[in-house]
């Protein structure tokens, strides 16, 4: 199993959600924590809790257990443009020329972070709701086709597949 120090993590979220009963309300938090290792492994969970601190925690460990391994290309950004769903956010990801940086907001950028890329675009579409726009992000990141993959489904080898030799190509001009 995973070290505890080998993923870093980052909170996304943190809500304060109440229970009422008969003899008043009942206080919890419930936290979204998003980990990764900034090389191409990332996940993010859910805890919930009376205390923010352990809230955290449990959250953290979930995360830990959902991680997922994502393609990088060149070390820096992602294969293709793609879109992620999840509940009733869209998130929109692409690829971007080497120095453009992470160009996303909130949980998205906590994630693309994360997982290590360096150069991606992003639009987030829909529903803004902090979890599912994260869990959206981690979607498109795992639905991500390398060019290998493709040229495999294909029966080809990277070299034989025109869009291999195109994305070859452009990888070299930037």
């Amino acid at each position: 199993s995973p070290h505890k120090d080998d993923y870093k993590d980052e909170v996304i979220d943190i809500r304060r959600v109440t229970k009422v009963t008969k003899g008043g309300r009942t206080l919890h938090f419930s936290a979204t924590v998003a980990v990764g290792d900034k090389n191409g492994k990332v996940g993010i969970g859910a805890g919930k809790s009376s205390e923010v601190v352990e809230a955290i925690k449990k959250a953290r460990m979930q995360a830990v257990k959902n991680i997922q391994k994502i393609d990088i290309v060149d070390g820096r950004t992602i294969s293709h443009d793609i879109i992620g769903e999840a509940g009733a956010a869209k998130v929109l990801l692409k690829p971007a020329k080497a120095g453009t940086g992470i160009i996303a907001g909130g949980p998205v950028r906590t994630v693309l972070e994360l997982a290590g890329l360096k150069d991606v675009v992003s639009k987030s579409l829909g529903s803004n709701t902090q979890i599912n726009t994260a869990k959206a992000t981690i979607e498109a990141l795992r639905n991500q086709r390398s060019i290998e993959h493709v040229a495999e489904l294909r029966g080809k080898t990277v070299e034989e597949s025109k869009i291999g030799r195109a994305v070859q190509q452009e990888c070299r001009d930037r």
